[in-house]
C-alpha cells in the first residue's frame, strides 16, 4: 500500500510539470540565480507576474534569449517595465525581459531608428514573426534599473498564448531553496454579525507559539458561527535575505480540505483584483499584507481550488475542532499552522447604526451620484466589492471622501465645477489628492471640459483643487553654455517639476530632434552622442519642458563638438 501511494504522488507531480515544457527555457543571466521577487508575489495593486533575478547591484549584466523565436514587441516607457522585450517562441510562449538598461546592438539599432522616427523616447512596436529572429542563448540586452524599478535586476515572464503570466519555475527555471515559509501572523475573522471570535464580532489577531520543528501551534480561541482565518506569511531563499511570496497555501477543518490557493498562473485583468485577497484595511493602516484564506463575495479571482463554503467554516456551540493551514513555496518546502478552536455561544452587543451614522451609501449594483456645492462625485455600478457606507463632506475647495481603507473595482469620477471660481490663472488649476500630515497636493490627471474639471481615481481619500504657475526647472549637469564637449559620450541635464509634474519634453540640436532618455528616478534627461547626430562642431541645444498643466521652461545653450 505504502509503494502504491509513493507511486502515485511520484505520477501527479509528473503530471504536474509535463502541462508545462521542461528543460525548453533556460536561464536568461549566466550567473547564479538569485530572486529579490517571486512570481504571484503580493505588491501594492497587483501580483507580481515573473521573477525578479538580482543582478548582483549592477547594471549591464549579459541578457540572454531563453529559448530560439522572433521579437514580437519592444516597449520603451517611463514608467512600468521601463526597457522592455518581448519574444516569442515556436511552441506559443512569450518569454518577457523587463528593466532593460539597453539592447543588444542590432535591437538598439532597430529601436532607436522607431524612437528617431516617431520624436519620441516612449515607443512600442510590434515586429512581424520575420522581423527579428533571435537564435537561442543569444544575447539580447543588458540588465538595468529602467522603468519602475526600485534598483538594479531582471524581471523575466513567461506567458502563454493568451498572455497569462506563468510562473517560470513551473518551466524548469531553478533556483536554490531550502527553507521553509514563516508566518509573522494569523487572524480570525467573523462572516456576519452572528459570528463571535474570543467574545468579539471583528477581526481578531491570534496569539501564534513556534515550535521546535518549524510548524506554529495557535493558542486555543473560542469561536460560534461562521468564521474565516487570515495569514501574513512569507519565504526566503538560501541565498538572498529578502521576504518572498509564497507557491500555494491549503487550509483544513477537521481533517477536511476547506480551501486551495495557488499562485501558479493568472490573467492580468485579475490582477487588479489582489486587493480582494488581502484585508486592504489593514494594510494600508500598518502597511502589513494579511491573506484571508475565505472566499468573499464579489471576488474574481482564479487563484482558488476546491472551495468549500468559500473557505469559511462553521462552529457549533459545546465543539472541539481544529483548523490547519499548509504553507509551501515552489520547492515544497511546507509550514504548518495548527489552530484549535472550542464551540462557543457568546452574545455580542453590536450596535447596527454606530457605523453608518452620518455615512452615505454607495452600493454594489446601483450607480450612485454625490453632489455638493461645485463638488460631483460619480460611483458607476460595481464600483465597491461591498455595499459601503462612506464619509462624504465637501469644504469649500476640498472634498472629503472616507479614507483610504475600502478597496474599490474601478475607478470613480471627481467633477469640480469653476463657474464661480475667481482666479486670473483658471487654466493652471487641477485636481489633487491631499497626502501626509501637511496635507500635500499630488497632480491627479485631471481633464478640462468648459468650466468643468473631471479626474478619476481608484483612491478613497482628500482631493482638492491646486494651482500650479510654476514653470519646470531645467538644469545642465556636465556642460556649459560655449563649452567643447568633444570628449564627452553624454549630455547630461536634470529637470523637475515641484506641483503638477513633468508631463512632456522635447531637445532639438541645431532644430534637428534628440533621443533624451528620462528617468522620473533620477529626473535626468540623457543624450547618447553614439547616436551620431550631433555632427557639426557648433550645436545649438533647445531643451523645452512642461508639466501637466502647461507651465513651460525653455533651455538654450551652445556647445562645440570635433
Amino acid at each position: 500500500m505504502k509503494k502504491i501511494l509513493i507511486l502515485l504522488l511520484i505520477t501527479c507531480s509528473l503530471q504536474a510539470q509535463s502541462e508545462y515544457p521542461q528543460d525548453y527555457f533556460k536561464n536568461p543571466l549566466d550567473i547564479t540565480l538569485v530572486l529579490s521577487g517571486t512570481f504571484g508575489e503580493l505588491r501594492s495593486s497587483h501580483f507580481h507576474a515573473g521573477l525578479d533575478f538580482k543582478t548582483q547591484q549592477k547594471e549591464g549584466l549579459k541578457v540572454y534569449t531563453s529559448a530560439e523565436g522572433y521579437v514580437s514587441r519592444i516597449k520603451i516607457s517611463h514608467y512600468g517595465y521601463g526597457k522592455a522585450l518581448y519574444i516569442t517562441h515556436p511552441n506559443g510562449y512569450t518569454t518577457v525581459y523587463g528593466h532593460l538598461q539597453k539592447f543588444s546592438e542590432r535591437l538598439e539599432k532597430y529601436i532607436k531608428e522607431c524612437q528617431y522616427e516617431k520624436e519620441s523616447y516612449e515607443v512600442e512596436v510590434f515586429p512581424s514573426s520575420e522581423e527579428l529572429l533571435v537564435a537561442s542563448n543569444e544575447v539580447i540586452a543588458y540588465s538595468g534599473n529602467t522603468g519602475g524599478s526600485g534598483g538594479p535586476h531582471l524581471h523575466f515572464e513567461i506567458r502563454d498564448n493568451l498572455e497569462r503570466p506563468i510562473n517560470p519555475m513551473l518551466f524548469g527555471i531553478d533556483v536554490k531553496d531550502t527553507k521553509a515559509p514563516f508566518v509573522s501572523a494569523v487572524y480570525a475573522y467573523p462572516k456576519d454579525e452572528h459570528a463571535v471570535i474570543n467574545g468579539k464580532n471583528e477581526r481578531v489577531p491570534l496569539r501564534l507559539i513556534p515550535q521546535k520543528n518549524g510548524s506554529y501551534e495557535v493558542e486555543k480561541i473560542s469561536a460560534y458561527g461562521h468564521i474565516g482565518f487570515g495569514i501574513t506569511s512569507y519565504d526566503k531563499q538560501d541565498l538572498a535575505p529578502n521576504n518572498n511570496g509564497l507557491s500555494n497555501i491549503q487550509t483544513f477543518f477537521n481533517g477536511n480540505k476547506s480551501l486551495e490557493i495557488d499562485f501558479r498562473r493568472f490573467s492580468f485583468d485579475e490582477s487588479k483584483h489582489i486587493k480582494r485577497l488581502i484585508d486592504y484595511a489593514y494594510y494600508k493602516e500598518k502597511k502589513s499584507r494579511i491573506q484571508k484564506l475565505f472566499i468573499e463575495k464579489n471576488n474574481p479571482l482564479s487563484l482558488y481550488k476546491d472551495a468549500y463554503d468559500n473557505g469559511y467554516v462553521r462552529i457549533e456551540d459545546s465543539t472541539s475542532s481544529v483548523y490547519k493551514i499548509r504553507i509551501r513555496d515552489y520547492k515544497g518546502n511546507e509550514t504548518w499552522v495548527n489552530v484549535p478552536i472550542n464551540g462557543k455561544h457568546e452574545k455580542v452587543g453590536i450596535d447596527p447604526y454606530e457605523v453608518i451614522l452620518n455615512k452615505t451609501l454607495i452600493s454594489v449594483n446601483e450607480p450612485t451620484t454625490l453632489d455638493e456645492g461645485n463638488v460631483m462625485v460619480d460611483f458607476y455600478k460595481n464600483t465597491v466589492y461591498d455595499d459601503v457606507h462612506i464619509d462624504f463632506k465637501v469644504n469649500s475647495d476640498t472634498l472629503y471622501l472616507h479614507k483610504d481603507n475600502i478597496p474599490l473595482q474601478k475607478n470613480f469620477y471627481i467633477h469640480y465645477d469653476l463657474s464661480n471660481y475667481k482666479s486670473e490663472h483658471l487654466d493652471k488649476v487641477y485636481i489633487a489628492r491631499m497626502y501626509g500630515f501637511y496635507n500635500r497636493p499630488s497632480y491627479v490627471s485631471t481633464k478640462r471640459r468648459g468650466n468643468v474639471l473631471s479626474a478619476r481615481s481608484k483612491t478613497l481619500g482628500t482631493y482638492a483643487l491646486a494651482m500650479d504657475t510654476i514653470a519646470p526647472t531645467i538644469k545642465p549637469i556636465n556642460f556649459q553654455n560655449k563649452k567643447w564637449l568633444s570628449k564627452y559620450r553624454y549630455l547630461k541635464v536634470k529637470i523637475d517639476d515641484d506641483l503638477s509634474g513633468i508631463s512632456k519634453y522635447r531637445a532639438t540640436v541645431n532644430g534637428k530632434w534628440i533621443l533624451m532618455e528620462y528617468d522620473y528616478k533620477t529626473k535626468m534627461l540623457v543624450h547618447d552622442f553614439n547616436d551620431n547626430i550631433v555632427k557639426d562642431t557648433k550645436n545649438d541645444l533647445k531643451i523645452i519642458v512642461t508639466d501637466n498643466v502647461g507651465n513651460s521652461s525653455t533651455f538654450e545653450a551652445t556647445f562645440f563638438r570635433k
